[in-house]
């Protein structure tokens, strides 16, 4: 099985949403630069020095600048996987369709999202250090 590690939510104010977030349930954030997009990732839990949650089923999650150009965006979860171009073509061959090629986010993995059949936006991540 491929485990949910992350989720994602667009922000049009990100320093509007961080304030929020820290507020509201103390979620630690760290907001990006340009090279990465403004992207800005929140802490949900306590988290290992590797970065990976410590409670069983917690999961840690970001946030990116809303575009006009983007489709689907929405609140959204990542899926890890293995091998990411494999996992490409289940999606495809179970009806989803692939936004665009994967991207390497540095550090981290290569990440793809595609739209499942239910018109939902999904992210898959194929982690340089976890194996699935």
């Amino acid at each position: 099985m491929n485990p949910v590690v992350h989720f994602e939510m667009p922000y049009d104010d990100r320093e509007r949403m961080a304030r929020f977030y820290q507020t509201a349930f103390g979620w630690q954030t760290q907001l990006l630069g340009d090279a990465m997009g403004n992207y800005v990732t929140a802490a949900t839990t306590e988290t290992s020095a590797e970065g990976r949650p410590l409670q069983p089923g917690a999961i840690n999650g970001g946030f990116y600048a809303r575009k006009a150009d983007w489709p689907a965006q929405h609140p959204s979860i990542v899926i890890a996987v293995n091998d990411i171009h494999a996992a490409m073509a289940q999606v495809s061959e179970a009806g989803g369709k692939l936004l665009g090629e994967p991207m390497e986010i540095p550090g981290i993995g290569l990440y793809l999202s595609f739209i499942d059949t239910e018109n939902n936006r999904v992210s898959m991540l194929q982690p340089f250090t976890l194996r699935v």
